[in-house]
């Protein structure tokens, strides 16, 4: 089967909630959504899926109307930082050499308010999304998910021994090919072709 695993698009930024963050997108980010649908609307998909977080859904929803899909929620597909009251896009914590940067790419996740161990989160993304390789043989299917997990999921295919090894741009698409034996090739990672150019007819 064809795996599609697409980041969410940019989310605004939450700080100090009362409860979980949970930020939805930005007008920059539902442009990116729209993007994204027309360019998988040139595609056959066919099953959508998304983690619970509402930045994730909303990516996922203009995909879902373009391509008349219904759009499963799986709770296994959220971020590390689901229930972390604060949310601050990556490349801001990246520019300003904020401590949390360091703490998030070097596995301190509890620095940034959430309550996960990495290597029980790694487990549990690489069993949800091998869960899903394993309902759907034969068929394409897109996950609108997070840039912790498409990098655990990848990683695990790789060997790569850091949870987070490389940054997923938002609406970048990375693309696993999985045989009925085990085998997974990563076909793609991180396109964002759809960001600046558009597919004909």
């Amino acid at each position: 089967m064809d795996l599609l695993l697409v980041r969410h698009a940019l989310p605004e930024r939450v700080e100090n909630a009362e409860g979980p963050a949970d930020p939805i997108l930005t007008e920059e980010g539902r442009r990116q959504s729209e993007l994204l649908a027309d360019w998988l609307g040139h595609e056959r998909i066919d099953h959508l899926m998304s983690s619970t977080l509402r930045r994730a859904q909303e990516t996922a929803a203009p995909v879902g109307q373009r391509m008349r899909l219904d759009v499963e929620l799986v709770q296994g597909l959220s971020e590390f930082d689901a229930d972390a009251d604060t949310y601050i896009p990556i490349e801001e914590l990246r520019a300003a050499r904020d401590p949390r940067f360091f703490a998030m790419i070097e596995g301190r996740w509890d620095e940034l308010g959430s309550s996960v161990e990495p290597n029980a989160f790694s487990d549990l993304v690489f069993t949800t999304i091998e869960s899903v390789v394993d309902r759907f043989p034969g068929q394409r299917v897109a996950v609108v998910c997070h840039g912790g997990v498409i990098n655990l999921y990848l990683g695990r295919i790789l060997g790569v021994e850091r949870h987070l090894w490389f940054e997923p741009g938002y609406t970048s698409i990375s693309r696993v090919a999985a045989s009925r034996d085990g085998h997974r090739t990563i076909v793609s990672v991180n396109e964002t072709a759809h960001l600046e150019a558009t597919r004909g007819l």
